[in-house]
């Protein structure tokens, strides 16, 4: 765990899954709002398109983060068991 206490790690993997539930939350507001707003305005579609890129790659980003969550909860598991 590279030098982290277990209590510090365990901290770390909740400060993870917050950041993570709110990256979620505000990526569907966002895409939602933004898609939303190009209809209201009367823009071109092509504008939609960049909200759902963006939501696309928030969504990238989150997997990346949950990944990081998953391997740290294995490390937890294994050093629980030595």
């Amino acid at each position: 765990m590279d030098g982290m206490n277990r209590e510090d790690t365990e901290r770390a993997y909740a400060r993870k899954g917050r950041t993570v539930g709110l990256a979620i939350a505000a990526t569907m507001v966002i895409w939602l709002g933004g898609t939303t707003l190009v209809a209201a305005m009367g823009w071109q579609a092509r504008y939609v398109f960049l909200f759902d890129l963006a939501a696309m790659a928030a969504f990238v980003w989150i997997f990346a983060v949950l990944w990081q969550m998953w391997r740290l909860r294995q490390e937890l598991k294994d050093s629980g068991q030595r």
